[in-house]
Formats: C-alpha cells, structure tokens, sequence
C-alpha cells in the first residue's frame, strides 16, 4: 500500500493540484486518498487498477472541496507541467513566463470536462480507458471529449498568437 502510494503520489498531487488550484486543498487531498487507500486495507489491493480508482477518489474530493469553499482556482500551470527556468536566458524566461500564462487563461476558459481530459491524457499520459473509469464515463465519450478540447486549445493557441514552448 504505502509503496503504491510512493510511486503515484506526484502524480495525483499533481491532479488535485490542477483541479482545486491550491496547493494546500491539493494537499489535504493527498491526506485524506491516504486515509481512505489505508481503511479500505485489504479490498484495496483486490482491485484491477489502482491508479484509476485513485484517480477517481482524488477527483471526488478534489470536486467536493470546490464546492465546500466555492473556490476559484488558479492553477499553477508552471508545476503542472514542471516548467524549469535554470538554464535559460532571463529573457527566455520572461517569455516563457508569458507564454505559460498566456496559455495558463487558455486551459482555465475551457469547460470543466475538457480541462480535466486535457490534464489525465496530455499531462498523466493515461489511456481513454483509464479516462473513462475516472470521469466514470462511456470510453466514446471521453474520445469525443479530447478530440474537441484539443480542437478547441489548437484554434485558442493560434488566435493567441503563442509561440512554441521550449
């Protein structure tokens, strides 16, 4: 349990942290998927996919604590992507700056559902099946969910005139 949970705990910090846009819900969250991975003892370790279930569990509650605080968010979009500045110039870092918050406004203004597809296939690299289990949605519906997010961020990237992101 605790070695599953070492392995994926970036990466469903990473969703909570996308979803609620605060770093301490994100980590409340991650509080309390241990607690619930750890009562659920040994039906935990009967599942078929873990990853998912937690996927799922931190979605939840990433979505009960927004509605609880009625929260805005404002995700950090430089950690989502692990965006690294070290070894550029301040100039390319201003413009990387930019561009990320440029394209910080594009992802926000997509609809919820887009969003958090965007984040699960494009940021986790999880397959549509896996998708499917976490938005607790038909395997179709999530293909016609990324293909129009995708649609939707290509024609909002262009009209914003980004430039590419190195």
């Amino acid at each position: 349990m605790e070695d599953f949970l070492l392995a994926y705990k970036d990466k469903f910090y990473r969703f909570a942290l996308r979803l609620t846009g605060n770093e301490y819900d994100a980590e409340d969250i991650m509080q309390e998927l241990a607690i619930k991975i750890w009562k659920k003892g040994e039906d935990f370790h009967k599942l078929d996919n873990k990853e998912a279930w937690c996927m799922s569990v931190t979605r939840n509650m990433a979505i009960d604590k927004l509605r609880h605080n009625k929260v805005r968010r404002h995700e950090n979009i430089e950690t989502v992507f692990n965006v690294s500045s070290d070894s550029k110039s301040p100039e390319k870092q201003l413009e990387s700056s930019d561009t990320m918050g440029k394209l910080r406004e594009i992802i926000n203004s997509l609809p919820e559902n887009y969003k958090t597809v965007i984040q699960l296939r494009e940021i986790e690299e999880m397959s549509y099946k896996e998708i499917a289990k976490i938005m607790n949605v038909e395997l179709d519906k999530v293909k016609i969910y990324i293909f129009r997010a995708r649609k939707m961020l290509q024609k909002m990237i262009l009209n914003a005139n980004l430039k590419t992101l190195y």
